[in-house]
C-alpha cells in the first residue's frame, strides 16, 4: 500500500511537469493528498469488483493495476495510451480490470453503478460495484437518483464519496447544508460509516465493511473519507479560495508520510527499504513519460473511430439487415 500510494504522488508529480511544459492537454485534476482512499478503498475490494470514478481518476487507475506508462501515454493523447489517446486525463478506463472509467460529467456515473449493481443482482454474481464521486456530486440530483433506486432494490453497490472539502473553489459550507455527508445516505435508510481519509487503514477498514455488507446481498453502503486535495481542483487553479495556512495544516497529516512512519515504528520495514520503494517507482515513472513521449499520435485517418457504430451497407449484409 506504500508503495502504491507513492506510485500515485510521483506519477502525478511528473504529469503535473509534463502538463507545465505543454506536453498534456485539456485539463489535469491532480489527485495529490488524497492517495489513502484510492489505496485503501481498493485494497479492501476484489479485482473483479466493478469501479467507476469521478475525473479525479489517475489514482484508481494505477491502484487496479493499469500500466503507468499506457496511463501516462493517455495523458499526452497517445495511440498507446489507456483510451487510445482519445480520453486524456479524465477518461482512463480497462474493461479487462473492471475499470469504467473516469466521468468528466459530475456525479453522471452514479445512476451508472447503480445500473452495473442491479446486472449483478440480476445475474446472481458476487462481485460488487464501487462508485466513486467527490461531495460537490452530492447537490445533484442525479445523485439522489442512483442512492434512491440503490436502496429501493437493495443492490450491491459502495458509494464512495471523497469529502476534500472543496467543490471547486466553493467550500462545502457554501455548497451545501450538509456537513456530513453520511446524513445524506439516513435519507436512504442506508448504512453509512464515515473514515479519516488521510489514514490508509481507516479507509481499509470502512469499505471492507461495506464491501461485506454488499456481497451478502443486504444492499448498499455509504462511506464518506473526509480527505484533503494539496493541489488546486485542476492545474488552471490559482488556488485563490484557501490561504497557506490550511494547506499547511493538512499537508502535516500526508497520507505518505503517515503510514511511512506507521511501518518504521511497527518494524514493517526500514527508512531505508522506504527510500528504495521511492526511488523504483521514480525510475519506472521517469521510464513512464519517457514512453509517453516517444509513443504515436493516433493516425489521422482514425479521427471518427469510436465515435458512432459503424453503419451497416444493406447492401453487404442482405436484405434482412436492411
Amino acid at each position: 500500500m506504500y508503495r502504491q500510494m507513492v506510485l500515485i504522488r510521483r506519477f502525478e508529480d511528473h504529469a503535473a511537469e509534463s502538463y507545465a511544459r505543454a506536453r498534456i492537454g485539456g485539463f489535469l485534476h491532480l489527485y495529490i493528498g488524497e492517495e489513502a482512499v484510492a489505496v485503501g478503498a481498493l485494497n479492501a475490494a476484489r479485482p473483479t469488483d466493478h469501479l467507476l470514478t469521478h475525473y479525479r481518476d489517475h489514482g484508481y487507475a494505477l491502484v487496479r493495476g493499469c500500466d503507468p506508462k499506457a496511463a501516462m501515454a493517455e495523458l499526452f493523447g497517445k495511440a498507446s495510451g489507456l483510451s487510445g489517446g482519445r480520453g486524456g486525463s479524465m477518461h482512463l478506463a480497462e474493461a479487462s480490470r473492471h475499470f469504467w472509467g473516469g466521468h468528466a460529467i459530475v456525479g453522471s456515473h452514479i445512476p451508472i453503478g447503480a445500473g452495473m449493481a442491479y446486472a449483478m443482482q440480476y445475474q446472481r454474481r458476487e462481485e460488487v460495484v464501487l462508485d466513486f464521486f467527490g461531495d460537490g456530486a452530492t447537490g445533484n440530483g442525479i445523485f439522489h437518483e442512483g442512492l434512491n433506486m440503490a436502496a429501493l432494490w437493495q443492490l450491491p453497490v459502495v458509494f464512495v464519496c471523497e469529502n476534500n472539502l472543496y467543490g471547486m473553489g466553493a467550500t462545502l459550507a457554501e455548497e451545501s447544508p450538509v456537513k456530513d455527508m453520511i446524513i445524506r445516505a439516513e435519507g436512504y435508510t442506508m448504512p453509512s460509516r464515515q473514515c479519516d481519509g488521510m489514514d490508509v487503514f481507516s479507509v481499509y477498514e470502512a469499505v471492507r465493511t461495506a464491501v461485506e455488507h454488499c456481497r451478502s446481498g443486504k444492499g448498499p453502503f455509504f462511506v464518506e473519507a473526509v480527505t484533503y486535495r494539496f493541489r488546486g481542483h485542476s492545474m488552471a487553479d490559482p488556488e485563490l479560495y484557501r490561504d497557506k495556512e490550511e494547506v499547511g495544516r493538512w499537508r502535516a497529516q500526508d497520507p505518505i508520510l503517515r503510514f511511512g512512519e506507521f511501518c518504521v515504528r511497527q518494524r514493517i520495514s526500514s527508512e531505508r527499504e522506504l527510500e528504495e520503494v521511492n526511488e523504483q517507482v521514480e525510475q519506472e515513472m521517469l521510464e513512464a513519460v519517457a514512453f509517453a513521449e516517444a509513443a504515436p499520435l493516433p493516425e489521422e485517418s482514425t479521427v471518427a473511430d469510436g465515435v458512432y457504430a459503424n453503419p451497416i451497407d444493406p447492401e453487404a449484409a442482405g436484405p434482412e439487415s436492411a
